[in-house]
């Protein structure tokens, strides 16, 4: 190094990637997060090419000391992807899918959101579970579990992980699966971005639909219908065939096409359903989802799975405020429904929400020590969400959402999906994780002894 070259410019040198630095004209739009409330001023952002940018990053922040973020999508809630003065790993730039039909599986970079692989899937009739938005990152939905439309049929995401490619606290490289790794291959099929850097996952995917065209859409209700609404609802969805799946939330409807301009801007409880199965079977599987109670809509339509991953995108595209609370819950109880409608009543802003994703099917056959992920014995993960374009309402969608998440709390499991989990502390982390915990702190303590990958849900190394 000579006497003019600063060590950033010496990683800079040693990428194919770009890095960007506070100097840089591109800085604040490289730091900035889906949630705009998080503001976070990291060191240096590097843009990854490959893996080799991955590593070379890995091995200079050890070398100095530097703290490590990992930025995939950017949608964690707790905006975890960056951090102060740390150096943002970004593989945004690592966006190719390669589907193999004939196998049923895809192989996407980390970078790839989920309308990357779905664009790449659906061509071919099949899809791979993820979650509910398309712009969300494959890498965190992944790492967390990976809870969606298709859970109910055929699992989680990580369920269908088969390999993925990491590079280690060390800078050196892996590539895990159930044979090679294995214990790595567990920790990260819901263990969060503990262990390394993934760079690359493989899935298996699945027929769905008619060459990929499902039956999907919301059903809206009155939200004075929510009591009766929910418990309809919680009977009848583990009785419905798995090819279903249906979640549950209060939220406004938004004001744009496709909604009545009658129905605009008024509060309701939906049920947004997704059915993959025979389209020749459809109108006998979903009568009862179509005709129960006074919907105010029903939304049931034919469409590709990927235009309803996507349908809520443009509704909550990058840079709105959020605050996020969530828990795991066993049973919708009668008590629960009672708080449901308190807050109903009290939704801020059009954008804040709260909804219900069910636990049920495949997704609850899967011993709960198969994977890292805990929560198998059925129910739904629940997320409370204080939402707005302004930040002058960030106090008020936060207090709404922590109000609600404190008046239900009580009738939780206990955890929550670490993918909607903001900085809570290490016993909440320890909570959703359950008896998966100290298995997955060995884990940690053998590719990650010294804790560098630690802006997360962090799992600290045995005896840390």
């Amino acid at each position: 190094m000579t006497a003019t070259t600063t060590p950033y410019e010496e990683l800079a040198a040693a990428l194919r990637g770009e890095l960007i630095t506070p100097d840089d004209a591109q800085y604040d739009q490289a730091r900035a997060v889906y949630n705009a409330m998080i503001d976070k001023r990291p060191a240096a952002i590097a843009r990854c090419r490959d893996t080799a940018d991955v590593a070379s990053c890995v091995r200079f922040a050890r070398g100095r000391g530097l703290e490590i973020a990992v930025r995939g999508g950017g949608h964690n809630a707790g905006g975890l992807g960056v951090w102060d003065d740390a150096l943002v790993i970004d593989l945004s730039l690592l966006r190719s899918t390669t589907v193999d039909p004939d196998n049923h599986t895809v192989r996407v970079d980390a970078g790839c959101t989920w309308g990357d692989v779905d664009h790449a899937t659906v061509a071919f009739g099949m899809a791979t579970p993820s979650g509910f938005l398309a712009s969300t990152g494959v890498g965190g939905l992944t790492l967390g579990g990976g809870i969606g439309y298709l859970s109910r049929r055929f699992g989680l995401t990580v369920d269908n992980l088969l390999a993925a490619d990491v590079v280690l606290a060390d800078g050196s490289f892996v590539q895990t699966s159930a044979t090679s790794h294995a214990d790595l291959f567990w920790a990260l099929r819901g263990g969060g971005g503990n262990f390394g850097v993934v760079t690359s996952f493989t899935f298996r995917c699945h027929e769905i639909g008619e060459h990929g065209v499902i039956i999907g859409g919301p059903v809206l209700y009155d939200l004075g219908d929510t009591a009766e609404v929910m418990r309809w609802y919680r009977e009848l969805l583990p009785s419905l065939p798995e090819e279903l799946n249906g979640w549950i939330g209060l939220l406004t409807i938004p004001p744009a096409s496709p909604f009545p301009e009658e129905l605009w801007g008024r509060k309701a409880c939906g049920i947004v359903w997704c059915y993959t199965g025979a389209h020749a079977k459809a109108d006998e599987v979903l009568a009862s989802v179509r005709t129960f109670g006074s919907p105010l809509l029903v939304g049931l339509q034919e469409m590709p799975f990927s235009a309803l991953q996507s349908a809520f995108d443009a509704l909550y595209p990058a840079g709105l405020q959020w605050y996020w609370r969530a828990d795991f819950f066993n049973e919708i109880s009668d008590t629960a429904i009672d708080i449901h409608l308190k807050y109903g009543a009290q939704l801020p802003t059009g954008h804040s929400t709260m909804h219900l994703y069910p636990i049920d099917g495949a997704t609850a056959r899967v011993p709960a020590d198969a994977t890292a992920f805990a929560y198998r014995d059925g129910g739904w993960a629940g997320v409370i969400v204080g939402v707005d374009p302004d930040p002058a309402n960030s106090e008020v969608i936060t207090q709404w959402a922590r109000d609600y998440w404190e008046d239900l709390h009580p009738t939780s499991a206990g955890g929550a999906y670490v993918n909607f989990m903001m900085d809570e502390g290490q016993e909440r982390v320890k909570a959703s994780y359950r008896g998966n915990y100290d298995r997955l702190a060995q884990v940690k303590s053998r590719y990650d002894p010294e804790n560098v990958f630690h802006i997360n849900q962090n799992i600290r190394p045995t005896g840390m």
